[in-house]
């Protein structure tokens, strides 16, 4: 066995000399010839780590070697060998795709004479040759992750530094960058990848997995997965009461984690646990109860103690909506030209009381822009759209008073402090005395901010800074809620919890419009719209897309082999522009 590329012994780092331990006491080797996923919950110390190896930190105990080199006090000679892609890579969007690569050479000391074979290789790797003109800013996010891979590449590593490199892309570009790192692989590189998609973790060869700063877990993915044999089970044929029997499994003390799989729910059980009898928790009589195969993401849960049962504080403050059967979302027709290209064509669909919607579709399909139109952000150039009864042409202002938004990118205000931005927004959505007071304190205690409320919003960890977005959304008890990619990036833990409170509203009778590049998130639908090149190509229930690509080959296909095979079966039909 080749000898480790990077090792770390006693490692700690703490930021403040009197604050808690970003890292605390790490030891493991990082070997070459293999792809060792990075994970944990938010605040694990995962940046952190990839900083320390990377020598932009200095530790504040223990000792690293990576490439035989210390990272603080030989790190121009470790930088030589070494590819970082920060969770934040630096392109400049005014920049084109290649005046980007060329300033990362300069920055490099990419010699004249290499560039041009190197440039060739690194477009053609990364599919880019077509688009070395185009602003980097007007990239889709899949192809801005490949030009930021580029740039980590201008000479090859041998150690590679990834830090959550597929966070907003969708899963035709996930796969392709999975695809491009696996082809970099050889015997004497190492690749290190952060992640909070936990499919990924599961395909690497190696897995690290930090709580709080402290290694809890360190080897193949199959190993830890096979701690829960028997322990995975699926109740089959739930329908529209599912989220009611999720609910009442995860008050069960033996049910470690559950989740939603279109009418399926899927649980975990802790050690020696059995399952209560399935009608005693609300389900159809004729629900059927299978064991399954566990998965990486049932480990982790599992690993890290479940998560936690009982109601969501929003359940108990949310007022039920009575169902007319009028639909809450309307959109016909809408269309949205940007000079002669068209973002979105014909986008019709209706969305009633109570029911989460979902968009989803590869990055540039259209998804943001029919978001903005139905919320009244955009006007469309064609057709009509309404919301809450109102026709967001003719009563814009009325339609947003009946609904909370909340943005792909966090849209705070990063320079106020969370208690601020709780006051600001009280105070747009127009609550004034005692329910705005009222209404910022059941924020603040069920997104449990409160030790951050003199935080500035820039400063909050991912998954604060989307409690916060997500408690600024609700402040005025929406009718209807668009949430546009509200849990990129944050750990599985923080998503349970979002889509507990969403499920709890949505009992309630509010209406969820959503989009996601999180397939397993997708599956808490009733209805997806699928749209590609800016049109709705299908429609239907998760288990309804699944089932209509299921083959002989692929029996029972994930809604993430339904996704890829449904935007190759219109490609298929339509020729490409």
């Amino acid at each position: 066995m080749s000898a480790p590329l990077v090792t770390l012994d006693g490692l700690s780092h703490r930021f403040a000399p009197t604050g808690p331990p970003a890292l605390d006491g790490l030891t493991a080797a990082i070997a070459p010839g293999r792809i060792t996923g990075l994970v944990g919950p938010d605040g694990a110390g995962k940046t952190t780590l990839l900083r320390l190896i990377a020598g932009l930190l200095r530790p504040t105990a223990g000792s690293i070697r990576a490439c035989g080199l210390d990272p603080v006090g030989e790190a121009e000679a470790l930088h030589r060998q070494l590819g970082y892609m920060p969770q934040r890579f630096g392109l400049y969007e005014d920049l084109t795709v290649l005046e980007n690569l060329r300033l990362y050479a300069d920055l490099r000391g990419l010699d004249a004479a290499e560039r041009g074979p190197v440039f060739e290789r690194l477009l053609d790797f990364t599919d880019l040759a077509g688009f070395t003109e185009r602003l980097a800013g007007r990239l889709s996010g899949g192809m801005k992750q490949k030009l930021g891979l580029a740039c980590a590449l201008l000479r090859k590593p041998r150690l590679l530094l990834l830090d959550e490199p597929s966070v907003g892309v969708d899963p035709v570009s996930r796969r392709e960058l999975w695809r491009m790192v696996t082809e970099l692989v050889d015997a004497d590189t190492a690749v290190v990848w952060s992640t909070a998609y936990l499919d990924e973790a599961e395909g690497c060869d190696q897995v690290l997995l930090l709580s709080g700063g402290r290694l809890l877990f360190d080897g193949p993915p199959a190993e830890l997965t096979g701690r829960l044999a028997g322990r995975s089970l699926l109740l089959r044929d739930l329908g529209d009461s599912r989220r009611a029997v999720l609910g009442a499994a995860l008050r069960q003390p033996g049910v470690r984690d559950g989740v939603v799989q279109g009418s399926s729910l899927r649980l975990v059980l802790a050690d020696g646990a059995t399952l209560p009898d399935p009608a005693t928790l609300g389900a159809p009589v004729d629900t059927r109860v299978e064991r399954v195969k566990p998965r990486f993401e049932d480990a982790f849960v599992d690993l890290l103690g479940g998560i936690p049962g009982g109601d969501s504080p929003l359940a108990a403050a949310t007022a039920s909506r009575s169902d007319n059967g009028a639909p809450v979302v309307e959109a016909q027709g809408l269309t949205k030209r940007f000079g002669d290209f068209t973002a979105a064509r014909d986008i019709d669909f209706r969305i009633g009381r109570g029911e989460i919607f979902g968009l989803l579709g590869p990055n540039g399909a259209g998804k943001s822009t029919t978001f903005k139109m139905l919320c009244g952000l955009l006007r469309p150039s064609a057709g009509s759209g309404r919301v809450a009864g109102f026709d967001l042409r003719h009563s814009p202002s009325q339609a947003r008073a009946r609904l909370g938004y909340m943005a792909q990118k966090f849209s705070l205000y990063g320079d106020l402090s969370v208690r601020h931005n709780l006051d600001f927004f009280s105070g747009v959505y127009g609550l004034r005395g005692r329910p705005r007071r009222q209404a910022i304190e059941r924020m603040i205690a069920t997104f449990a901010l409160a030790p951050h409320l003199r935080t500035s919003a820039a400063e909050l960890p991912l998954g604060f800074k989307q409690r916060l977005a997500l408690a600024c959304a609700l402040m005025h008890g929406p009718d209807v809620l668009f949430l546009d990619e509200p849990t990129s990036g944050v750990d599985p833990l923080t998503r349970r919890e979002f889509w507990g409170h969403i499920n709890a509203l949505v009992e309630h009778g509010v209406t969820v419009l959503v989009t996601t590049h999180f397939m397993d998130e997708a599956e808490y639908c009733d209805r997806i719209a699928l749209l590609y090149r800016g049109q709705v190509i299908a429609t239907g229930a998760p288990d309804a897309l699944k089932a209509g690509v299921a083959a002989a080959d692929r029996p029972e296909p994930t809604l993430e082999d339904a996704f890829i095979a449904l935007l190759q079966r219109h490609d298929g039909a339509s020729p490409s522009p």
